[in-house]
């Protein structure tokens, strides 16, 4: 994208960078202390998301970070290597193989995602997210906020932490968390939209700003007063051992490289998925190329571990609430990672006074626009073979939080629909050519492949003894040597059931195969080799 065209829309780009910037920020430190890592390396991990892979990026409203997706890999890789500084030479490498998989083109596989597993991992991601809020919507801050594994560091799940924060909760975090949901939903009523000047201020950062205002005004109260550990809580940025600087002595280990290729093949994956959902999402309906995303991916996480960082990747979350927010090009994401650095730096003590109640109540508005009862009503409407690998895949991952647990197991349905599809359909099959008496007419598609051989099999095997049979390969380019060994046997014993088999088309040469049971007096079309 041209400078001219990244200025285009900064009236846009502007606010809804800045509320990237409140929503990326605690997710940047939550992400950081579940991963065992200091909470610095959280938030390197995302100015160098935000500054350098967004510069690099082809993506317009795509927005990197580091991923919860990856806690697990970073928590055990810190504890494999033995120190986090080794870990960050990890990513590094982790980074250089990112940079190679992006000039060997494997950005391809992106585009072999179904829609249906794409749209049921972000229905996955907002269920979610609204289930790993509710607790700090209530004012329970038990576990980090950015820590979306079921398995919790604070020795709970998903589930148990909900019920624990219903029993407990801060009741002025609750008041500022329906405030704060309350005035988004007045801020999108078409009479604020059509506002000349209003419609360029985003209701989420009202609402950050009003959960601070109204936090300020229950510290009075006995009832109401929030407390101190559900704010924000920035590092001390006068300890002088905020960078930790890589050390490459582990590149002689096999676990520092398993952990390098694990890292780089994780972030890869869960980075072309989140580009699928993203590039899904954008009202505009523009793509990501892949391959530059991923050369883009890597060249941020080699900087990232070279600063002391994170391992990053494209994150649905922080995208969906660029787009929710009206961001148009990729000059937003710059710039909250411009935000992120500059507000640490600078502003941390107002920082420090915003409430998680006012941020979840933001990131409840995120998931539920993501899994909206209208999405699913409208995959159930598109047919069971839509439907199915969409609700498993959000099914999946709703009760175990894992993302490429969960579209791995949709693409597996999804996979088992085109076996079953192959196996039902395998031919052409014209009801307007067929007439009683007449033969049974196959014709073959431009592609057959072994996926095709349980179908055709099951087809000739049924067919009625003195039966006309037409197999038509005219169209056919590429014959599985597989399914040519299916029609050569039953070449071999169609006489034996009185069936007259006529082939069209078969006189070349697919991969060397032969048919060697062709009977010319069965035989009415032209020959095979």
């Amino acid at each position: 994208m041209t400078p001219y065209r990244l200025l285009t829309y900064w009236k846009q780009d502007l606010p809804a960078s800045v509320v990237v910037f409140l929503v990326a920020l605690p997710l940047c430190l939550g992400i950081a202390v579940a991963s065992g890592a200091p909470p610095f390396a959280g938030i390197i991990a995302g100015v160098v998301g935000g500054i350098v892979v967004g510069a690099l990026s082809g993506s317009p409203l795509g927005v990197s970070g580091p991923a919860a997706g990856l806690t697990g890999v970073v928590l055990a890789g810190i504890s494999d290597l033995g120190s986090f500084q080794v870990f960050c030479a990890a990513v590094v490498v982790a980074g250089i193989l990112q940079i190679v998989l992006g000039f060997v083109r494997a950005g391809i596989i992106a585009y072999y995602f179904p829609s249906s597993v794409i749209k049921g991992m972000l229905a996955g991601i907002g269920i979610i997210i609204m289930l790993k809020q509710l607790p700090h919507a209530l004012g329970y801050d038990r576990d980090p906020m950015g820590d979306e594994s079921f398995d919790q560091v604070d020795k709970e799940n998903t589930f148990t932490e909900i019920l624990n924060a219903v029993q407990d909760p801060s009741w002025g975090a609750v008041l500022v968390t329906l405030a704060c949901i309350g005035l988004m939903l007045l801020w999108d009523r078409p009479a604020i939209q059509r506002n000349a000047w209003l419609k360029y201020l985003p209701g989420p950062l009202l609402a950050v700003v009003a959960g601070m205002v109204l936090a300020r005004l229950f510290s009075g109260s006995a009832t109401l007063a929030i407390g101190t550990a559900h704010f924000v809580d920035l590092p001390d940025l006068n300890n002088g051992s905020l960078l930790q600087l890589p050390d490459f002595s582990g590149l002689t280990s096999p676990a520092f490289w398993t952990l390098a290729f694990t890292m780089a093949i994780v972030a890869s994956i869960e980075t072309l998925l989140c580009v699928e959902a993203t590039d899904k999402l954008d009202p505009w309906k523009r793509l990501t190329p892949a391959n530059r995303e991923l050369r883009a991916q890597g060249v941020g996480n080699m900087v990232s571990g070279l600063l002391g960082g994170l391992p990053l990747t494209q994150v649905v979350v922080r995208s969906s609430a660029n787009i929710q927010s009206g961001g148009r090009t990729k000059l937003s994401t710059i710039l909250h990672g411009v935000l992120i650095l500059v507000a640490v730096i600078t502003i941390g003590g107002l920082l420090s006074t915003i409430p998680f109640a006012s941020l979840a109540a933001v990131l409840l508005l995120v998931g539920y626009k993501l899994a909206k009862p209208s999405l699913f009503v409208r995959m159930w409407r598109s047919g069971p073979m839509q439907f199915i690998p969409f609700i498993v895949t959000v099914g999946f991952m709703a009760v175990t939080n894992d993302l490429l647990s969960g579209v791995a197991l949709g693409l597996c349905i999804a996979l088992l629909h085109i076996l079953w599809k192959n196996y039902k359909v395998p031919f052409h099959f014209d009801p307007r050519r067929y007439k009683p008496g007449m033969p049974i007419y196959m014709e073959l598609s431009e592609d057959v492949t072994f996926l095709n051989k349980a179908g055709i099999k099951r087809t000739l095997n049924e067919l009625p003894d003195n039966a006309r049979l037409v197999i038509d390969a005219t169209r056919c380019m590429d014959l599985d040597p597989d399914v040519l060994e299916i029609i050569d046997d039953h070449l071999a014993v169609a006489h034996e059931r009185g069936i007259r088999t006529e082939l069209i088309g078969f006189n070349r040469d697919w991969h060397g195969a032969t048919l060697h049971h062709l009977d010319p007096k069965h035989n009415a079309g032209p020959t095979a080799q």
